[in-house]
This record gives structure tokens, C-alpha cells and sequence, in this order.
């Protein structure tokens, strides 16, 4: 029998997502590099002319030595970030860790049960990771699993997978996924449990599971907060609102799409850092492609480029809301009609703080710890994705997070 010729090819990588914006930052940084030498020599060439040879080059950006050195210097920048994506894109690693059983299942979402074979004195704990990225950084590879890790040390973890915004998640606010959805699984994990469990909420997850364990202190037996943002004005307030002033230009695609595209989420974090993404890329090209290290960087990389839409109420909600008005931090926030207060959350509490965060900066995650009665700031010496499944995740996370649950 012949091979189909239709059958569907391997999935290509996409990332960095979006390729444009980067490359397109990358070009900006190199022009900026070259903008401040003079280019008003006689000799330098046409930009429409046939001459382009390297000493003509060098004689358009100031024809001096200093001008040369500066040029090879960009130019090795860019062939160190071209070869970098290259060897990501060509990278034979893949995610192959196969789902643990599914417990519970509402629309797109389900539960996942990490150890569903556990003793029966094991703490069950419901992990709730953002709404834009997938869940299985928590899970992300063999030796970087937080989960499969506490499996195996007396916790059995529940994962709270959101699922890809179908029809119905489109018109989803954050009332529906708080009040409805996620309280739904906390519901189903308690009937698993046999009784009130641990909540543990990663970055916008962190920030969702205040708001349910306020509202159902029946629920929840103790709360664990990780680089949970609250205060987003912390850090960069004009930069904040900034970020609510684009609802108005993002409402075509919203509109269009019921939801916030994935890589205008991932513009957005990119111009966080403008220069983060091509110097990570650059470095890659000079590690060893069957190494640990770049097994893990492509690991990642796929994962943040494997992002979920928001849907469009949530994003309102949250670059207007959070961002624009800081709702939470104000204590203006609203759930189903309540306001979310931390301070009303009589559960022990566990709030980690990564001090190299620059996605959650740490001025926004540290006020939990001071608004929740008697809560344990832990603020290990890690990013905010590092210390969830990069190379040290076990020393500056995992361990003090199974035994903060073991004193329980």
C-alpha cells in the first residue's frame, strides 16, 4: 500500500511567536546600534547603488575603524539570532509524557489526577495555571514535573486543564470561570478528596484562586499563591495603563474573533522586554543541540509557544479592569457580584515570590502575602518560569512548596 500523499506533515514550530515582531525588534536594535555614527562621508554608497562591498559598508556607517567594528558586531548579533530559531525549529526533541487519567470534564476543560493511586492520607492539592498558557508547564518534562514530583512524595495533585476556548468559553467573564467553572472543579475535587483541599493557583491562575477561595471557604483547606499577580500597578503604573488604553485598537480582532488572539498576547509580553527574546535565542545557538540544557530551552520554547486565546470579555475585564483601573489591588474587583478581598481568607497560605520575575514583577505578587492573615512569603532566587520547571525549580520551589503542605 502507498503512502497517502494527503496525510498531514509533522507539526512545524511557529515560535518565537510572533517571528515578525522579534526579527522586526531585532532590526530596530540593529539599526539603533548603527544610528550614532556619522554617515555623511563622501565615499559611502547609495542605498539604490550596486557597490554594497564591506568597505563600502563600513565607509556608510562612519568609514573608521570604530564603524567596521561596530558593523561586524551587528552582523554577528544577527547570524547568532537566525541561527539560534533555526536550530529551535530543527530541534528533534518533543513533549512525549503521556496525560494522567481525566477525573472531570466540563466543556473544554477537565481534571487531570497525577496520582490517583496515592495512600489515603496523601493531600490532595487542585493546581490552577493561567488562562492564556497552557497547563502542562507544571508538567513539562521528565525531571522538570512539578507535579509528577510531589506525586511521589506523599501529595496528590489535581490539574486544573482550561481547555481551548470553545463557542461557549468565548462569552466566558472572569465570573464564569471563577464562580462557575472553577468552583465546579474544586467541587468535583473535594468529592475525589473527601473533604476541603489545597488550592495552589500559578501567575493569572494564582490570582483567580484568592477570588474562589474567598468566595468558598468550604472548598479550600489552604491556599498556595505562585507569582500570583495582585497589585498591577506595582512596578509601572503609566506601563499598565498603557496596556488598557490598546483595548480600544484590539476590539477589531476581539470582536471578530470572541477572543484575544495568542500572539497579540504574545506581543504584548514580548515588549515587556523587547531585547529578552533575541538574546535568549542568540545563546541557544551556542549550546550543544543533545544537551540537558538545550532540551530544556526547547521545551520551553514550545510550550510559551504553544499558547490559548483569552476570551474576549476576560480580556476587557483584565487589560481594562486590572491593568487599566488595578481593580484587585483596589479592592474593587468584583466576582459575581462580591468584591474579592484576601484579607477575608482564613486558610493557611503559601505565597511565593520569584525575585528575578519579569513577568510578574515582584512588587505585584508580595502584597498577598501582607493582606492574607498569617501567610508564609517564600521568594526563592528565580524566574517566573524557572521557578515552576526550569533547572533549579526543585531547590527554589518544589521542595519548600511539599513542605509547607506536609506541615499542614
Amino acid at each position: 500500500m502507498t503512502e497517502r500523499t494527503d496525510a498531514p506533515g509533522p507539526l512545524q514550530r511557529r515560535g518565537p511567536r510572533p517571528l515578525l515582531l522579534h526579527l522586526t525588534l531585532a532590526m530596530l536594535r540593529s539599526s539603533a546600534s548603527l544610528a550614532g555614527l556619522p554617515s555623511s562621508n563622501s565615499a559611502s554608497p547609495s542605498w539604490n547603488g550596486p557597490n554594497w562591498t564591506a568597505e563600502a559598508i563600513a565607509a556608510a556607517v562612519g568609514g573608521r575603524e570604530d564603524g567596521a567594528a561596530r558593523l561586524a558586531a551587528v552582523l554577528r548579533q544577527d547570524r547568532a539570532l537566525l541561527a539560534g530559531i533555526a536550530a529551535y525549529r530543527r530541534h528533534p526533541w518533543r513533549r512525549d509524557l503521556p496525560d494522567p487519567p481525566t477525573v472531570w470534564q466540563e466543556g473544554g476543560s477537565r481534571l487531570l489526577d497525577y496520582a490517583p493511586s496515592t495512600p489515603a492520607e496523601a493531600i490532595p492539592v487542585l493546581f490552577v495555571p493561567s488562562l492564556i498558557n497552557r497547563a502542562y508547564v507544571l508538567d513539562l518534562a521528565p525531571g522538570h514535573s512539578m507535579l509528577r514530583w510531589l506525586g511521589e512524595r506523599g501529595i496528590r495533585p489535581l490539574l486544573l486543564d482550561w481547555g481551548w476556548p470553545g463557542t461557549v468559553e468565548r462569552g466566558f467573564t472572569l465570573t464564569d470561570y471563577v464562580a462557575g467553572r472553577l468552583e465546579r472543579a474544586l467541587t468535583a475535587a473535594r468529592r475525589i478528596a473527601g473533604g476541603p483541599i489545597v488550592l495552589a493557583g500559578y501567575c493569572m491562575g494564582g490570582t483567580l484562586a484568592v477570588a474562589a477561595a474567598a468566595r468558598r471557604p468550604d472548598l479550600v483547606r489552604a491556599l498556595a499563591l505562585l507569582a500570583a499577580p495582585w497589585d498591577f500597578h506595582a512596578g509601572g503604573a503609566e506601563r499598565a495603563k498603557q496596556a488598557a488604553a490598546s483595548v480600544a485598537l484590539l476590539e477589531p480582532a476581539l470582536g471578530f474573533n470572541g477572543t484575544l488572539p495568542t500572539d497579540v498576547i504574545q506581543a504584548m509580553f514580548a515588549l515587556l522586554d523587547p531585547g529578552g527574546v533575541a538574546e535568549k535565542y542568540r545563546a541557544f545557538a551556542r549550546l550543544q543541540p543533545d544537551s540537558d540544557r538545550a532540551r530544556l530551552f526547547v521545551a520551553l520554547e514550545d510550550w510559551l509557544n504553544d499558547g490559548i486565546p483569552l476570551a474576549a470579555p476576560v480580556a476587557r475585564e483584565c487589560l481594562a479592569g486590572w491593568y487599566g483601573a488595578n481593580t484587585p489591588a483596589a479592592g474593587q474587583w468584583r466576582v459575581a457580584g462580591l468584591a474579592v478581598d484576601p484579607a477575608a481568607i482564613a486558610v493557611p497560605a503559601f505565597v511565593a515570590v520569584p525575585g528575578r520575575d519579569r513577568i510578574v514583577p515582584p512588587a505585584s505578587a508580595r502584597p498577598l502575602a501582607a493582606l492574607i492573615p498569617g501567610a508564609t512569603l517564600h521568594e526563592p532566587a528565580a524566574g517566573h518560569i524557572g521557578m515552576a520547571a526550569g533547572r533549579s525549580a526543585e531547590r527554589a520551589l518544589w521542595q519548600p512548596l511539599r513542605e509547607w503542605l506536609a506541615a499542614l
